[in-house]
């Protein structure tokens, strides 16, 4: 029996994706016209739908502690 390993989204290769702020071309008609949601860009000719890219996490991931609480000084 074969045994295969988990599936890696870092290892997938580049994923097409809407970037906020930059001129973004559709994949499926080569147009750059596009009505922009909150999670997804669709473009206005063809209709492909593409994942906005910020750069941000959501969820859980969005507030990270470091261990070390804030120390505050006496004035």
């Amino acid at each position: 029996m074969a045994r295969t390993l988990p599936f890696r989204p870092a290892d997938a290769g580049y994923r097409i994706a809407y970037r906020l702020q930059e001129t973004n071309h559709c994949p499926g008609c080569g147009r750059s016209h596009w009505h922009v949601g909150r999670m997804t860009a669709e473009c206005a000719y063809c209709a492909t739908a593409l994942p906005i890219r910020t750069g941000q996490t959501v969820g859980e991931g969005l507030v990270r502690s470091h261990g070390n609480a804030p120390t505050f000084l006496a004035a």
